[in-house]
């Protein structure tokens, strides 16, 4: 790449693919880039469940002059499912004991995404929204570099003194960019939101402190477990080699069978977070989450692995789920360590293989079922306090409690000396 300078110095760029929604930020990026860099524009905006309409950004990009060859709107619900959510839930991924990941989840699949249109288009770099105090701008660009290493990023928030919604407001009546009247007026949510097929994220604003209760109001996915019905709902979930392929019987896809576990759990008042994680770049940041179908496909996926899975194979799983999700939120989906922690967690799934029955109500999930056909092995004949007909005998129990306590007695006698 060259090292001539263009306008306020910004190093040469001749093709950029932007990340963008059409809302303010992307907006004021997009014309901020034609005149900082100078560069043609392709814009790329993904639909991954979101549950807002994207074809508006298409005539948005069109009156900022983007032509139309370079504007590119891809439906990605079920890529993002199938090789995104899925994978990440045969771990039984959760960051910092409670976190389903659904916005981490999400930034490799635009990342990979816009560096297939970036070597389409022939661009020589990429660009994104994302601030320069958050996770996202880590996980959009070590996607980007691991899959075109010598890429350039363009952050604005890194760049440019448009930080406040006020300077946004002003850049844009000045290049005649058109503005949501709600934000032009100071309306809408106190809060920013980010939502896609697994969950919706709020955060900022109000929610900067972590004191304050977010009004009923917010809520977007589920309903206040007061206002859930009074009568539970039990739901089967069938799995298939650590993923679910059918609810109630019905064969689904993997969109679909998200989509439909979010409007179950959305009904029942499931999947609601509150919480104060530690974010990547070192702060501490509050968010609040709403993972309704994430949180039933968690609680079943877990059952169904209790009864198909080796004690010790879950227990290794155990041990590498926290750092399995640690890579997630750091942005690390294409690196070679998570990728190599996926074979494993795969091969484990071979066996998870069956069906679960949960009961929702007012909030709160119960297993009231779990069988395997094929692969269970839970043992009834062996488990059962009645008479097990000689199959396991209960003598043996002596010999391995002794064998274990060794080192602490030897440890006791020692102790005892000592004391003397």
């Amino acid at each position: 790449m060259s090292d001539k300078k263009r306008k306020g110095g910004a190093a040469k760029v001749d093709k950029v693919v932007l990340a963008y929604s059409g809302g303010l930020d992307t907006s004021v990026i997009l014309k901020w880039l034609q005149d900082t860099y100078g560069c043609e524009v392709v814009t790329f905006t993904a639909d991954i469940g979101q549950g807002e309409e994207v074809a508006p950004a298409r005539a948005k990009a069109l009156k900022m002059g983007i032509r139309q060859e370079n504007i590119f709107i891809d439906d990605l619900k079920e890529e993002f499912v199938r090789d995104f959510v899925f994978p990440m839930f045969r771990a039984n991924t959760l960051y910092e004991g409670e976190y389903l990941l659904g916005t981490s989840i999400a930034r490799p699949l635009i990342a990979k995404r816009m560096i297939e249109i970036a070597r389409k288009v022939k661009a020589d770099a990429i660009s994104h929204g994302a601030t320069g105090k958050g996770n996202d701008q880590v996980r959009f660009e070590l996607g980007a570099y691991a899959l075109m290493p010598n890429v350039k990023v363009i952050a604005p928030w890194r760049e440019w003194d448009l930080l406040s919604r006020e300077k946004l407001l002003a850049y844009a009546d000045r290049h005649g960019i058109p503005v949501d009247f709600k934000k032009r007026k100071g309306g809408g949510a106190p809060y920013s939101m980010d939502a896609n097929l697994l969950h919706i994220s709020y955060e900022g604003g109000i929610l900067e402190d972590p004191n304050y209760a977010p009004e009923e109001s917010m809520w977007r996915l589920t309903v206040s477990p007061e206002k859930a019905p009074n009568r539970p709902q039990v739901v089967e979930l069938t799995f298939a080699r650590g993923d679910v392929v059918a609810i109630d019987g019905k064969k689904m896809s993997p969109a679909t069978v998200l989509s439909t576990l979010n409007a179950i759990g959305g009904k029942h008042g499931i999947g609601r977070l509150d919480m104060v994680e530690n974010r990547y770049v070192g702060m501490k940041s509050r968010g609040c989450y709403e993972t309704p179908g994430g949180s039933i496909l968690w609680k079943a996926h877990r059952a169904m692995e209790s009864i198909t899975l080796d004690r010790e194979v879950l227990a290794l799983k155990d041990d590498l789920m926290p750092r399995y999700a640690r890579l997630i939120y750091n942005g690390y989906w294409f690196s070679p360590e998570r990728k190599l922690m996926q074979v494993l967690i795969d091969e484990s799934q071979k066996t998870v293989n069956g069906k679960v029955r949960l009961k929702l109500y007012k909030g709160t999930m119960m297993v009231v079922g779990r069988e395997s056909a094929s692969d269970s092995l839970f043992d009834m004949k062996i488990s059962t306090f009645d008479d097990d007909g000689g199959a396991y005998n209960q003598a043996d129990a002596a010999g391995f409690i002794k064998l274990n306590a060794l080192r602490m007695r030897i440890a006791g006698n020692l102790a005892k000396g000592r004391r003397k």
